[in-house]
């Protein structure tokens, strides 16, 4: 239903206000008795052979909402009804900031892909704070963590650890962006230098707590296979516990949508299937190469049930979805979780 009817409604809209519109309905329409129930009456698979034990956490299914949708912890009761396993809100900032100016997300209908420079816009750490403290709900939270765009690569450290100290009490795992290009020179701190520092002190002050949170690292698609190869002796030497493969990627080789329109649209993270490839090359290599000492959640272009069993057949532990969430719709949670199960049956 949601493919032939819903989804050509909603891409009459933008993206940012169709996705307005849809935060507000949910919102409202969640507030009616009993339509939460529901929603995970239709969409929730509970099965206690979907149970993931990853990093130390219980993950009641290995399907979560990457970062991007939820940015401020507005929705993710809501939308844990769907089915999700796990809900990564963010990218946060240690400081409000309103991202880049608009236009600055596009559909690639042609592609089932999505161009975006939204330049880490949010509310700020302690927004998100205020509202993960009132949850209810006991669907894992992860909160993606990032530097305000006016720190200095040479300051970026102060603006993570603001992020983790303040989120720490709030959520369950922490992730690490240091992938999205749409930060002036954000992705310079996926050199090993100083990504091997910035993990360092985080997890320094991980140790500190009384009981630690899980921190994974966000990596970019576009990264070849030496710098996949830092990253595997990065986490063996920071001792962090994942990795997520990938964020969005700036190439735009292979795509159905016309030259003359992407210049038009410009620069930007692409999402969705012309990803899936990469992705998956990605997790493949970083499995192989690590021999599977350490976790990886593997998002980008995941449309169908296939493309996440791909995933977790090349090494992944768990899986995410953004872009196939916004083009399939919200069943296709239960597609995969069911298409898991049926190997399981085998």
């Amino acid at each position: 239903m949601y493919r032939y009817f819903i989804k050509p409604v909603f891409f009459l809209f933008s993206p940012e206000t169709i996705h307005r519109i849809v935060f507000k309905t949910l919102k409202i329409v969640f507030a009616i008795p009993g339509f939460g129930r529901l929603m995970r009456f239709f969409y929730a698979v509970n099965d206690k052979r979907l149970e993931r034990k990853v990093f130390g956490l219980i993950f009641r299914n290995p399907v979560g909402l990457a970062a991007g949708f939820d940015k401020d912890a507005k929705l993710f009761e809501e939308l844990s009804c769907f089915g999700f396993g796990f809900i990564e809100i963010g990218t946060v900032t240690p400081i409000a900031q309103p991202g880049n100016e608009k236009p600055r997300m596009f559909r690639l209908v042609e592609d089932e892909a999505l161009i975006n420079r939204m330049g880490f816009n949010n509310e700020g750490a302690d927004a998100a704070a205020g509202r993960l403290k009132k949850r209810k709900s006991a669907v894992l939270i992860g909160g993606n963590i990032g530097k305000n765009k006016l720190t200095s690569n040479e300051e970026a450290v102060r603006d993570y650890e603001k992020c983790f100290e303040i989120l720490f009490e709030r959520i369950d795992f922490f992730v690490v962006n240091v992938s999205s290009p749409n930060t002036p020179g954000l992705r310079a701190l996926q050199e090993k230098g100083p990504l091997t520092r910035l993990l360092l002190h985080l997890n320094r002050l991980n140790s500190q707590k009384k009981s630690r949170k899980p921190i994974l690292l966000k990596i970019a698609p576009d990264l070849n296979n030496e710098q996949l190869d830092d990253i595997v002796s990065i986490v063996a030497e920071t001792k962090i516990d994942g990795v997520i493969a990938t964020n969005t990627t700036i190439e735009r080789t292979g795509l159905n949508t016309k030259a003359a329109a992407l210049d038009v649209i410009g620069n930007g993270g692409l999402s969705g299937r012309p990803l899936s490839k990469r992705s998956t090359e990605v997790v493949q290599y970083l499995s192989d190469k690590s021999m599977g000492s350490f976790p990886i959640i593997a998002v980008g272009g995941i449309h169908s049930a296939e493309d996440a069993l791909e995933k977790l057949e090349a090494g992944a532990s768990l899986v995410q979805v953004y872009t196939g969430f916004v083009y399939e719709g919200p069943g296709i949670v239960k597609r995969i979780n069911k298409a898991i199960l049926k190997k399981y049956d085998r």
